[in-house]
């Protein structure tokens, strides 16, 4: 069955949030404060793509890591250093990025203000 998760928050107060939507926050190791929305997932009865949004606070990254599946990142808003493997790149709103699978990566928040960005991987990967 389809849904609609309707945006409750608001743009001009940096409140990102989604009806029925309940945010995970992350604090593990190097990341602190992170933020994740699952905006379509299996809940939702999705079987092929989960559709998530992350918001890291000023200052904050996201974990250095890896893994096997690919996924498509577009930033929303506030401004990013992006790590893959040794290679570094600034994005900006509306900037979108893949990430190949098994590369080493990392989203770094360079800006004033939270940054935001949406990420699709495959339904399987739900885990990661």
């Amino acid at each position: 069955m389809s849904m609609i998760h309707h945006f409750s928050g608001s743009l001009e107060d940096g409140d990102y949030s989604w009806e029925g939507i309940k945010p995970t926050v992350i604090n593990r190791d190097e990341v602190q404060n992170v933020l994740k929305h699952v905006l379509i997932g299996p809940d939702d009865g999705s079987n092929h793509f989960i559709v998530r949004y992350f918001q890291v606070p000023v200052e904050g990254k996201t974990f250095f890591h890896k893994h096997e599946h690919e996924h498509g990142m577009l930033i929303l808003h506030g401004q990013a250093r992006i790590q893959i493997e040794e290679d570094f790149f600034e994005a900006k709103p509306l900037d979108a990025l893949f990430i190949a699978g098994s590369d080493l990566h990392q989203v770094a928040n360079t800006g004033d203000t939270p940054l935001g960005f949406l990420c699709i991987i495959p339904e399987w990967a739900k885990e990661s």
